[in-house]
């Protein structure tokens, strides 16, 4: 087990967390939501690469499945949660994904706060799921 690594990875998590709620606050809605989405991908990445196994990809549902396989306790909470967030990763960003106007038309204060909910839930979930198999 790579605790560094892993802490590598949660203390980006953490921070882009933070910046979820720096865009939330600001208005910047669509890109609260797809921070919140980062912030989950690099806390499920961290427990991967802590364990010295392979995280490539950007879905949360895709990196659960993996953290599933591996034999951790995934609930459905949290493939929820992850299910939820990975709808976030590319309509948050790009105008040709929507029929008209632009990611920041369709994003709103309720979504960015859940998101960032959400987000924190696997956060939280990836280092509890951490401190039980290092022991403490």
């Amino acid at each position: 087990m790579d605790e560094s690594e892993f802490e590598r990875w949660m203390l980006s998590a953490r921070r882009t967390l933070v910046s979820a709620r720096r865009d939330a606050q600001a208005g910047d809605y669509n890109w609260a939501c797809f921070k919140a989405h980062q912030a989950a991908e690099k806390a499920l990445k961290a427990v991967l690469w802590g364990l010295g196994e392979l995280a490539i990809g950007h879905s949360p549902v895709a990196l659960v499945e993996r953290l599933a396989q591996l034999g951790l306790p995934v609930s459905e909470r949290i493939r929820e949660l992850a299910a939820r967030l990975s709808k976030f990763y590319t309509p948050t960003r790009y105008p040709d994904v929507w029929e008209s106007g632009i990611p920041e038309d369709y994003y709103t204060g309720s979504e960015a706060e859940e998101a960032i909910r959400w987000a924190g839930e696997i956060i939280n979930w990836a280092e509890a799921v951490w401190k039980s198999l290092s022991g403490g």
